[in-house]
């Protein structure tokens, strides 16, 4: 059977299980935004179970999927679930600079420690972020894995960040982001110290000559839907 043609037909076997009750709602995890947009687009022409949901790696120490995952997700209407909205622990204030060493092979598989440091996280660039955010906890008044949940559900298309809490203290903690309310200039200090850099076209149209091109020199007002 040709690719295209199993893909298809993997689809449609899904929306026989919605249709029959098996499944309530279809959700995709760490898949390409080309691949998500291509099978909703399937899916809306066919008339089959589209999918709802999508889980993806998202906090203040991993924003790339702002690039392309997060603006389809919105315009597709597929309610993101973050996993890792802590990066792994990073943002909880739980390591410093000490922690830095930690890169070696053996410590994967011995420490959490290891773990993290393996995922190329545990670096100066996230713990400056981890620092800007535990002095937003401090002036605050919360925790900083407060404040790192209420950043990530400040995302319009952020329905509700996968918590990893071990005991019942955390997870009690993180549900307390619910009720944190960060004020603009706080926000504006989390955005500015852990903006990613720009890729393409992003990085070409906002070049002055690019802009002057496209917009002749207007003032456009710009809004979000």
């Amino acid at each position: 059977m040709p690719a295209v043609a199993a893909r298809h037909a993997g689809h449609d076997a899904v929306d026989d299980l919605v249709r029959a009750g098996k499944v309530l709602y279809l959700g995709i995890c760490n898949t390409p935004a080309w691949r998500v947009a291509q099978l909703q687009t399937i899916a809306d022409l066919r008339g089959w179970s589209p999918l709802v949901s999508l889980q993806i790696e998202y906090s203040l120490v991993e924003r790339s999927v702002e690039h392309e995952l997060m603006p389809m997700a919105r315009a597709l209407g597929l309610g993101v679930m973050p996993w890792s909205p802590l990066g792994g622990g990073l943002l909880s204030g739980k390591y410093g600079a000490s922690d830095l060493a930690t890169n070696d092979a053996a410590g994967v598989a011995a420490t959490r420690k290891g773990v993290i440091a393996s995922t190329g996280l545990l670096n100066e660039a996230s713990l400056r972020i981890a620092e800007e955010v535990k002095a937003v906890a401090s002036e605050t008044g919360v925790s900083a894995a407060q404040v790192a949940l209420a950043w990530t559900l400040l995302h319009p298309a952020v329905t509700a960040p996968v918590i990893g809490a071990r005991t019942l203290a955390q997870a009690q903690d993180n549900l307390g982001a619910l009720d944190v309310r960060l004020d603009a200039a706080h926000v504006a200090r989390l955005d500015a110290v852990s903006r990613p850099a720009p890729i393409f076209p992003q990085r070409f149209v906002e070049r002055p000559l690019v802009q002057q091109l496209v917009f002749g020199g207007a003032a456009v007002e710009k809004r979000d839907r």
